[in-house]
């Protein structure tokens, strides 16, 4: 018997009582077979940190070095091995993203204007909820969440996402710390000195 509902439950009490995260991830994307070739799966990992509202930051250790930060105003992409940052207005591209469901929004009705919020069968012993954007532009397909159901709180487990054009990308959580201290300079980003900078 899980201390919760269902997923959806669990994501009110985890946008309710974990105002700041931090995590180890895993990130698997299976793009889909195309003419007759094989499926191609691409694994990387990384570290993940959050301060609700809106910043995060994924940092990409393996197999290729990239960082992306949200500091409240600006959506950072670093490419380590191009030397080239990217640079968008954090408004324009974060409300019906993944990133907007587990670490910028503010409440569970930011989000409900966003998405259509429901439940998915509990699945290896999680508790799952889907979300479809509702705007019509996004190259989003869907979002599921899965969650780890606790006595207090519940924990991010895992995050998978379909895009437009059929790549399914699934982020595993471990290690997850429940609203550790993090300075608001955890999520600064300075464009490194001799990098490309192409602001969108």
């Amino acid at each position: 018997m899980s201390a919760f509902a269902g997923g959806l439950e669990s994501l009110e009490r985890f946008v309710k009582t974990v105002k700041t995260g931090r995590a180890d991830f895993t990130q698997v994307v299976t793009e889909p077979a195309k003419d007759g070739q094989a499926q191609r799966v691409k694994t990387s990992s990384g570290s993940f940190e959050f301060s609700r509202p809106n910043r995060f930051k994924f940092i990409y250790k393996k197999p290729f070095e990239q960082s992306i930060v949200a500091d409240g105003q600006t959506l950072w992409l670093y490419d380590v091995d191009l030397n080239q940052v990217t640079a968008r207005k954090q408004s324009l591209v974060l409300g019906s993203t993944p990133a907007a469901l587990i670490a910028a929004a503010p409440d569970l009705r930011a989000l409900q204007a966003d998405f259509t919020l429901v439940d998915a069968p509990d699945k290896e012993g999680l508790q799952w909820l889907a979300a479809t954007p509702k705007a019509k532009d996004t190259q989003l397909q869907s979002v599921r969440v899965g969650f780890r159901a606790g006595d207090k709180t519940a924990e991010l487990a895992a995050l998978e996402i379909l895009d437009g054009f059929g790549q399914r990308s699934l982020l595993t959580f471990r290690h997850f710390e429940v609203n550790p201290a993090l300075p608001g300079s955890n999520f600064q980003f300075k464009p490194p000195a001799g990098a490309d900078v192409m602001r969108q």
